[in-house]
């Protein structure tokens, strides 16, 4: 399967050194360019770009700018910001631009591939199972449809919350599920409430899970979740 290309716009050598490095060892090809009048000229000499990862404050010419010159032409590419910037109105502008999601600096790395990850599958522009209705999880056999979960002869019946967060984490399954996404999904928004409830679910499915020591489902501390079945 042909890989994931990404146009990454990042003028802080170091960091962009990092994210390059990062995503090329999780299976991506990346450019990397270090302002945006560059990656303009890269995004135009380069029509088979899955998603645009571009830093807000850059020289010559900042991400903002680069977006809206970008949209002139491609009005579907994904994009995603980074931005130093944690203001309310700056987010509001990238959304207003097309932005599909932005991430406020410092972040973990884990958090930006939850995010570029759900940002394409729902791009279409790579395949996250949602369609796919039973799994196989260490010991257990996971039937969504019917919203069963199954071992050694022994069924357990989900929920409808259980079974769509299940079915999420084995989408995701040895990756981070980012817990806002997790939220907006089945729960529809990620109020502080939902979030509670959510990690009341979460227990129940360790519960459900506890008969293979192999499985594991982790926080991964101020992101999300991660199902570990190796």
């Amino acid at each position: 399967m042909e890989k994931v290309r990404i146009l990454l716009a990042e003028d802080d050598p170091n960091l962009g050194k990092i994210l390059k490095t990062y995503l090329q060892a999780k299976g991506f090809d990346i450019d990397l360019f270090v302002n945006g009048e560059e990656a303009l000229l890269g995004f135009h000499k380069n029509s088979n770009y899955a998603i645009l990862i571009l830093d807000v404050m850059m020289p010559i010419m900042d991400g903002f700018t680069l977006a809206t010159n970008i949209r002139k032409s491609d009005k579907l590419i994904p994009i995603l910001f980074l931005t130093a910037k944690s203001l309310e109105e700056d987010k509001l502008k990238g959304f207003e631009l097309g932005g599909d999601d932005y991430i406020t600096k410092p972040f973990n790395m884990e958090l930006l591939l939850a995010r570029l990850s759900a940002i394409l599958r729902r791009s279409g522009k790579i395949d996250g199972g949602e369609n796919k209705m039973e799994y196989d999880i260490g010991k257990y056999h996971f039937n969504f449809e019917h919203q069963k979960l199954s071992c050694c002869g022994e069924d357990q019946k989900l929920t409808s919350k259980e079974a769509a967060l299940l079915k999420l984490l084995c989408e995701n399954e040895n990756e981070t599920l980012d817990r806002r996404i997790a939220l907006n999904k089945i729960w529809k928004d990620d109020s502080y409430f939902n979030a509670r409830s959510m990690d009341v679910y979460i227990t129940k499915l360790r519960k459900y899970l506890k008969g293979d020591e192999s499985i594991q489902i982790i926080n991964v501390h101020g992101v999300g979740f991660k199902l570990l079945t190796r």
